[in-house]
């Protein structure tokens, strides 16, 4: 499998990715903010006998992130696969954010993911196509997660847009929903939860899947 570019590569879902991907013999690109993250997931892989490049990228500023996936391309190639992973998790009730903060969720929820995919998908396209998974959440909105809520429901229609552009391109875009909170000791763990990042990235294009909704040990 060609290179795999994982945006967000915390402990957690980013780093079980990172690792099934390389498992499968991809070339791995990690981006994160902090260079602990980044640490973190390269030595994450390389545990499994696997080679990542660990590259800073701030998902809420463009500048940052394009300036990283294009560090990335140098390196390793356009990728055959892009998960966006970066996620802000708060909860907060309606009316508890400003504006102010409210829109900056919203900068790593939704708009970083559309940044990352316009940016790289017209080059997927180029090379012969790909996949772009979205890590999604938040299946019901929850009023005690309004600004998650918010921002998983605007990655949803933004997957659909995208998908509309860049489908009939070859770039497969689906988005992992994520019904629940994800932890080791859960029915959600974040191995089991990678599997379905690579199934997706196997389908053929008569086959191809727009959203998995996991749920426990329910999957959709």
């Amino acid at each position: 499998m060609a290179g795999t570019f994982v945006i967000g590569a915390e402990p957690g879902i980013g780093q079980a990715v990172a690792r099934r991907f390389a498992r499968e013999g991809s070339s791995v690109a990690v981006l994160a903010r902090s260079r602990s993250t980044v640490d973190g997931a390269v030595a994450a892989v390389e545990e499994v006998g696997g080679k990542a490049l660990g590259l800073l990228a701030d998902a809420a500023d463009e500048i940052s992130l394009r300036s990283g996936l294009d560090a990335a391309v140098e390196r390793l190639g356009v990728p055959e696969v892009l998960v966006y992973n970066a996620a802000w998790v708060r909860y907060d009730r309606p009316g508890e954010l400003s504006a102010t903060e409210l829109a900056a969720t919203l900068r790593v929820n939704v708009v970083g993911a559309v940044s990352a995919v316009t940016h790289l998908a017209p080059r997927m396209a180029s090379a012969g196509g790909g996949t772009v998974l979205l890590t999604s959440g938040m299946p019901t909105a929850r009023v005690t997660a309004t600004s998650l809520s918010i921002g998983k429901a605007g990655l949803r229609a933004a997957r659909a847009v995208l998908a509309d552009e860049f489908g009939p391109q070859g770039v497969h875009i689906a988005t992992v929903t994520v019904g629940g909170p994800v932890s080791p000791g859960s029915p959600l763990v974040p191995d089991r939860i990678a599997e379905h990042y690579v199934r997706l990235a196997r389908q053929p294009a008569d086959q191809w899947e727009s959203d998995v909704l996991i749920d426990g040990e329910t999957v959709n």
